[in-house]
């Protein structure tokens, strides 16, 4: 690791930052709003109704993810370009966003049903492997409220250190945490389908698990022990000398 790297991930807190934005990427390909509809979509990007050949759907399900990342990682960045701009107020805007986490939290868990309405693009691009990518676009910009709440939980932690560079790196830490599984399941898809079939059956423990995450570090950021986190994990990594 280089040194200009070893300071970026040591000032930004990418330690604790990285697992937590991949954690919340899982989540939401869990949630029971994405979760029975990997089969369809699966289905979909490789323009197949029958039998589907392994190589086709692992390569369309990695042009759908590569398309709805690509979304994430854009926004990532500007929400990190433009949470630089306002670093003199980082900690009083960080608290908000914290309180705006748990709401969001809560209302992933389903405490609060008037903020869970659908608001999904209904217009689909051609099936196939070359409307993979712009389908995975569509999901990126139009599967709320599935997804804003995790994703808005990332674009926050951003704010530590905030540049558009390291919204970016969260963002696609996210999109890795709900898009691999998209193509593990293309590449094990009987087995998948067995699996999905078991967890649909702990939806609801998992959605609980989920908005507790958000919840939780919802009030880290208010209470500013998230702060404190970053400050040990600085130290840590500071004080770490390698054996070689």
């Amino acid at each position: 690791m280089s040194a200009d790297l070893a300071g970026t991930v040591a000032a930004g807190s990418l330690l604790l930052a990285v697992p937590v934005a991949v954690a919340a990427g899982l989540v939401s390909f869990l949630s029971p709003c994405v979760l029975p509809l990997v089969p369809g979509y699966l289905s979909y990007v490789t323009g197949m109704s029958g039998d589907p050949r392994r190589g086709r759907m692992v390569a369309g399900s990695a042009l759908f993810v590569l398309g709805f990342s690509l979304v994430f990682v854009l926004g990532g960045a500007l929400f990190g370009g433009v949470g630089s701009l306002l670093l003199g107020n980082a900690e009083v805007i960080t608290r908000v966003l914290g309180a705006l986490t748990i709401v969001l939290g809560l209302a992933f868990i389903g405490f609060l049903p008037g903020l869970q309405r659908d608001v999904r693009v209904h217009r689909f691009p051609a099936a196939g492997l070359a409307g993979a990518p712009l389908l995975g676009v569509v999901f990126g910009l139009g599967w709320t409220p599935c997804i804003g709440p995790t994703l808005s939980t990332v674009l926050t932690l951003s704010l530590d250190q905030a540049s558009a560079a390291r919204g970016a790196l969260l963002a696609l830490a996210y999109a890795l945490g709900l898009g691999l599984p998209f193509v593990l399941a293309a590449l094990l898809y009987r087995k998948a389908l067995t699996a999905f079939a078991v967890v649909r059956t702990r939806s609801r423990l998992i959605t609980r698990l989920g908005g507790g995450m958000l919840v939780l570090v919802g009030v880290l950021l208010v209470t500013g022990l998230w702060g404190q986190f970053i400050a040990a994990i600085q130290g840590w990594v500071g004080g770490f000398e390698p054996v070689i």
